[in-house]
């Protein structure tokens, strides 16, 4: 055991100044613990928090993307459909400037090739007969290819077609019928019909068909008309 006593006093001076020096040293030092975990524990979250918007900034570029996808179809969409009501508008200008052509033809000079059609005289104005043509003609299936209809005269040409019309024709002949009109008087008019009448065997080749024929198939259109203004002109019966 040391006799503190007996160390000399220079000595003694040293010691203590040492043991103050550690008590110093240690008493001054902080704990930064806390203060470190918590700094991880911000770092965590910093890099979390930019791992998120780095997410959220690639969902927008996506969306964006979409976005501008869809503003092109519909870029592309809006362009067809003004081409296409371009194209509409300069078929129904075309198609009214045929029209009206025919139209002019008929008021001025209508010439019709009726060579060899057969004709009658009906107890009606031009407009009434006209009437009854375009609805006997629906009704045995022909469409009218070109029409005109103008003051005194007035006529028709059908499309050429094969059907099974009830009172016209026999089941797989075709025809075509140009039907003129002319006013010969203020309640009469003149009408003809020409048959363009062909027979089809099988594989669609077509027969020879006699005048006679040709004849009986459009004075069964005229029997027809003339029957129906017959049953117009019938009073109904009901007072």
């Amino acid at each position: 055991m040391i006799m503190y006593d007996k160390i000399p006093s220079s000595r003694r001076l040293m010691m203590i100044g040492m043991l103050a020096c550690l008590l110093g040293t240690s008493g001054c030092q902080p704990d930064d613990s806390p203060l470190r975990a918590e700094n991880e524990s911000l770092k965590k979250q910093v890099t979390k928090q930019e791992s998120l918007v780095t997410s959220l900034q690639d969902n927008n570029k996506i969306l964006q993307q979409q976005i501008d996808l869809l503003n092109q179809e519909l870029r592309d969409a809006k362009q067809s459909t003004e081409r296409l009501n371009e194209q509409l508008d300069e078929q129904l200008a075309y198609t009214e400037r045929i029209r009206e052509e025919v139209q002019k033809a008929a008021a001025t000079d209508l010439k019709i090739d009726d060579k060899g059609a057969q004709f009658d005289n009906l107890p009606s104005p031009v407009v009434s007969v006209a009437k009854v043509v375009e609805d006997a003609l629906s009704r045995n299936g022909y469409r009218v290819k070109v029409g005109a209809k103008m003051g005194p005269k007035a006529v028709y040409m059908t499309e050429r077609k094969v059907s099974k019309p009830t009172s016209l024709e026999v089941a797989g002949f075709r025809n075509q019928y140009l039907v003129s009109l002319q006013a010969v008087s203020g309640n009469e008019t003149k009408l003809g019909v020409k048959a363009e009448f062909e027979k089809l065997a099988q594989g669609g080749r077509i027969l020879n068909v006699s005048a006679d024929e040709t004849a009986e198939i459009e004075r069964r259109l005229i029997n027809e008309i003339r029957k129906a203004l017959t049953s117009a002109g019938k009073p109904s019966g009901k007072s």
